[in-house]
């Protein structure tokens, strides 16, 4: 006090430099915000991501080592694994890879059926990715709308071929079972109200400030980085590229119907969900145009070597039956050698199968490229320099899922 008084020069007394350092944090792999079992190590300086290390594997099942185990109709099943929110897509992914390895066509109908089965697939996917995304950056009404009409689509999926997620309806061939009328125009009266429902979700955020600001600007990848990592689907179109397989190299009944394939510009976590919204709407419309043209006809290719006989002859006569069990235990003795890749445009992007066959009842290697690991080795891109809270909304972004990763 006495030197104060006097007015006498003080050196404040203040603590030395203080050395800092980075800080190693794991993200995850618990599910929420991870998007299913992913481990992220992040390296911090202060609230910025210095580095960012993906490691995956916590959900592995050898799914493709167990496929070489097992006859071509029943790796089935296990493709509804995969991507389990969109199992109607990788059904028809691998039964196409397979019908082309044997040489074989859908009948007109069962195509129909399938895109309509693929597109609802698709607006399903995005029902939950847009739902769970806004519910990861802090919105929570729009999840309880999307999962309202994704209610509405699963309860049609049930009615179809009794099964709501892990449906195995696609038979090598065709499909399963057909469809009623009654079933159709249900479908068609849901995709009358659907746009309506659409643009409510986007009144809830699509110029909400917070959601503006956690989405615009973060995560930007441009076209070009987007090309040279492998990216494909909405994360692709996103960034202005517009690639879609079933544009480009068309399958099922892609190429009877019109509609347009929607891009972004900048390569933002806006412009990604942009594009999805876009492609619910697209979705819709393919839909109520395959119903409006879906012809009449048969549902199973005319190959008996390959395809299997209809339940209801393998009920009532003993050939059939026998040859329902041949095909099953044993597969199809008919399969040609070769190898055959397929690429189709599944909710979450490029979805390729690759069968190499030697001629026997099950394939000799069987490999998969699903859209999620390569779009797990971006995130470094994406996260690395941004903040802490926005590696959250990058992930969800991309839209992945440790299913068909850890495959």
């Amino acid at each position: 006090m006495e030197d104060i008084q006097e007015g006498k020069d003080i050196k404040a007394t203040t603590t030395p430099d203080i050395a800092s350092e980075e800080m190693v944090l794991n993200l995850g792999p618990q599910h929420p915000a991870t998007h299913g079992v992913l481990k992220l190590v992040l390296k911090l300086d202060g609230e910025t991501v210095t580095k960012c290390t993906p490691y995956i594997g916590y959900l592995h099942r050898g799914m493709e080592k167990l496929s070489e185990h097992r006859t071509y109709f029943q790796i089935i099943p296990l493709t509804d694994r995969l991507d389990y929110i969109s199992a109607m897509s990788n059904n028809t992914g691998y039964c196409i890879a397979v019908e082309k390895l044997f040489g074989i066509e859908a009948p007109e109908r069962a195509q129909f059926i399938r895109t309509i089965a693929a597109e609802m697939s698709r607006i399903l996917s995005h029902l939950l990715w847009l739902g769970t995304h806004a519910l990861d950056i802090g919105a929570m009404t729009v999840f309880l709308y999307c999962f309202r009409e994704r209610e509405k689509f699963l309860d049609l999926f049930e009615r179809l071929c009794g099964a709501r997620l892990t449906v195995s309806y696609l038979r090598i061939g065709g499909v399963r079972n057909d469809t009623e009328q009654k079933w159709l125009e249900d479908l068609y009266d849901l995709t009358e109200e659907f746009p309506a429902r659409i643009a409510q979700y986007e009144t809830l955020i699509d110029q909400n400030r917070i959601w503006l600001q956690r989405t615009k600007g973060i995560g930007v990848i441009s076209a070009e980085d987007a090309i040279n990592m492998g990216l494909s689907g909405p994360v692709l179109r996103g960034s202005g590229v517009a690639y879609d397989i079933r544009k480009f190299m068309p399958y099922a009944a892609y190429d009877k119907v019109q509609w347009e394939v929607p891009i972004g510009k900048n390569g933002d976590v806006y412009d990604r969900y942009r594009v999805r919204m876009e492609e619910l709407r697209q979705s819709n419309s393919i839909i109520r145009q395959c119903i409006e043209k879906i012809p009449a006809g048969a549902i199973m290719a005319d190959a008996p070597k390959f395809v299997l006989p209809s339940k209801d002859d393998v009920l009532t006569d003993i050939e059939h039956l026998i040859h329902h069990f041949v095909l099953i235990t044993k597969g199809t003795q008919a399969a040609p050698e070769g190898e055959v890749y397929v690429a189709t445009e599944a909710p979450k992007g490029e979805l390729g199968f690759y069968i190499v066959s030697n001629g026997e009842g099950k394939p000799y290697r069987l490999r998969i490229r699903t859209p999620s690991f390569v779009h797990i080795s971006a995130l470094p891109k994406l996260c690395e320099g941004a903040l802490l809270a926005d590696v959250v909304a990058n992930i969800g972004s991309i839209d992945i899922v440790l299913g068909e990763c850890d495959r």
